[in-house]
């Protein structure tokens, strides 16, 4: 009986001794968490969009204590996040710009050409690592890999063979922009309602024969509008949304664009 014991005390012993030995390096070696972590957590969405650069609603919310992301830099949230979050901190929470997703093409089945049939995987991303089935190297592929990213159903498929934003429903969380492999959505301000809706690089030549509406690279819009709000990136115009204070600046090249590349959004559903 004793020969029994005595393992069984040795045994106990030690689980005693590793036991106590846990409890005092934790004690001595935990990390005190900042407990407007937790408040922060509570107050924001918690879908993880990364809209904000952080890896997820948790890392934002240590971030912000840690002054690594802005008080505001929640998008999803909106003001109100924000000002609740602000609150929390006993900062100044400043103004959310509000944004909304656009998609720079308008390539729809009868405006750009196919060069082919694709079967195979059904995603965009599989598509484009073919070259694609358009003529337009840039142009929407179509198959919705925007659509299936977008976590508040902000995006449908439309028949016309193009992707369309229901506003109503974006939140900017740029999950799209991920998502699409052509780089073909945008965020920007809601305020903003005339955009170019192409990405085309090439030149007029190569670009109508491939679609009737890509821009060719004319720069009539560059030239109709002063202190170089509009600039040419190669056959590329480029909107330099920090110098705009008024949507209005961008009327003229929306009324000059020879091939109506330049659209409103508010008209485009």
């Amino acid at each position: 009986m004793a020969s029994i014991l005595i393992p069984i005390g040795i045994l106990g012993g030690i689980a005693l001794f590793f036991g106590t030995f846990l409890v005092i390096s934790a004690e001595k070696f935990k990390v005190e968490v900042d407990k407007r972590v937790g408040k922060i957590i509570e107050a924001l969405p918690g879908i993880d969009c990364g809209a904000c650069g952080a890896p997820g609603c948790s890392a934002f919310a240590e971030g912000v204590v840690e002054e690594k992301y802005p008080v505001n830099g929640c998008k999803v949230g909106g003001q109100e996040v924000a000002d609740e979050i602000a609150e929390i901190l006993g900062v100044e929470a400043g103004e959310v710009m509000e944004s909304v997703a656009v998609l720079r093409c308008l390539g729809t089945i009868e405006v750009a050409n196919r060069i082919a049939e694709y079967q195979g995987i059904e995603t965009c991303a599989a598509l484009d690592l073919l070259g694609g089935d358009k003529g337009c190297h840039y142009g929407c592929l179509g198959l919705g890999d925007c659509v299936e990213a977008c976590p508040f159903n902000a995006i449908i498929m439309k028949d016309d063979g193009l992707p369309y934003v229901i506003e109503e429903r974006c939140t900017a969380c740029g999950e799209c922009v991920r998502s699409c492999p052509r780089g073909l959505f945008e965020l920007i301000g809601k305020e903003q309602d005339i955009y170019l809706a192409c990405i085309s690089k090439g030149d007029a030549k190569e670009v109508k024969k491939v679609c009737s509406m890509g821009c060719v690279g004319c720069s009539l819009c560059a030239r109709v509008i002063e202190n170089e709000i509009i600039t040419m990136d190669g056959n590329l115009p480029v909107i330099h949304w920090e110098k705009i204070e008024d949507n209005k600046l961008l009327e003229p090249a929306l009324e000059k664009c020879p091939t109506k590349t330049f659209i409103r959004r508010s008209e485009y559903v």
